[in-house]
């Protein structure tokens, strides 16, 4: 290290071009990580504009229920009122608790199918983008 009373560097001398060439790096095809972020975001984009549509219509078939049962409400108090005897009026309410529970489980089961139906179509974008993404990674390791 001390020749003649000078410091010397160790590593003045050392190629790193000649050591860095004997290992084998990949090669990186910036290009196709690119092209395959593209679609991974569009896969990404595609299903949560899907999910945003899907809830804007549920909501809305939502707000159609809420609306109907108060109709349904409103209707039921003037028949109520309009009955003549209580047994009449018992019958009514036995009548309209009947159609409202009807009807609350054919909108629960609706409601139910349409988010089933939208997570399915959203998953099924991200599904199918995971399969194309595992078939790239296997093209580019057969490329090696």
């Amino acid at each position: 290290m001390y020749a003649n009373g000078t410091f010397k560097n160790p590593f003045a001398d050392f190629d790193f071009s000649k050591f860095a060439g004997e290992f084998k790096f990949p090669v990186v095809n910036v290009e196709s990580i690119v092209e395959s972020n593209r679609k991974t975001f569009t896969a990404l984009t595609t299903a949560g504009s899907s999910t945003v549509e899907a809830l804007k219509t549920i909501a809305q078939r939502q707000g159609d229920m809420v609306r109907a049962a108060f109709e349904d409400l409103s209707k039921h108090g003037s028949e109520v009122l309009a009955a003549a005897t209580v047994e009449e009026k018992a019958a009514k309410q036995i009548d309209f608790a009947k159609k409202s529970y009807d009807a609350a489980l054919a909108n629960a089961k609706e409601l139910g199918e349409l988010y089933t139906k939208s997570q399915a179509e959203a998953f099924g974008v991200i599904n199918e983008r995971i399969s194309e993404f595992a078939d790239e990674v296997k093209a580019a390791i057969a490329k090696k």
